[in-house]
């Protein structure tokens, strides 16, 4: 892969601005495997091996289940998901994929009733956050550090 700049190093002002949203979702109510399902899926859709590789790790170490890690592309054909996940990861889908139709109505009013609005505008924000990360990543052929 061709070596590009890397907005970290060429502006190191903007990329630390993509921490404050970090620190805002560590101080939130969402729990550590919501946002690593989050995180996972939307940098499967956004095609993020860089992000791909971090969150897998960071979910295989706050106790998450290789198996579901593998199945989460399958995430509609497997019991493996609670069926909050399953709306939480249908939400992560429609909203990165947000050219496509958007975050359904069905699903809002849905993600309302099982979340409640505070919690589902976390969910958002986490979805918004990773999507920025996975843009940068993928623009600019982050490089995966090697272990």
């Amino acid at each position: 892969m061709e070596t590009r700049l890397q907005i970290d190093k060429v502006e190191p002002k903007g990329y630390q601005s993509l921490f404050e949203i970090e620190k805002y979702l560590q101080q939130s109510e969402l729990t550590s495997t919501h946002k690593e399902l989050i995180k996972i899926r939307a940098s499967q859709i956004n095609k993020c091996a860089f992000c791909i590789d971090m969150h897998t790790k960071d979910a295989l170490k706050q106790g998450e289940k290789i198996q579901r890690i593998l199945l989460l592309n399958a995430w509609r054909e497997t019991d493996l998901f609670s069926p909050e996940e399953k709306i939480l990861l249908q939400i992560t889908e429609e909203v990165t994929l947000i050219s496509e139709k958007g975050l359904s109505e069905e699903l809002y009013i849905q993600a309302v009733k099982t979340f409640g609005e505070n919690y589902l505008a976390q969910v958002i924000m986490a979805i918004i956050a990773i999507n920025a990360w996975n843009r940068l990543s993928v623009s600019t052929n982050k490089p995966i550090p090697s272990e």
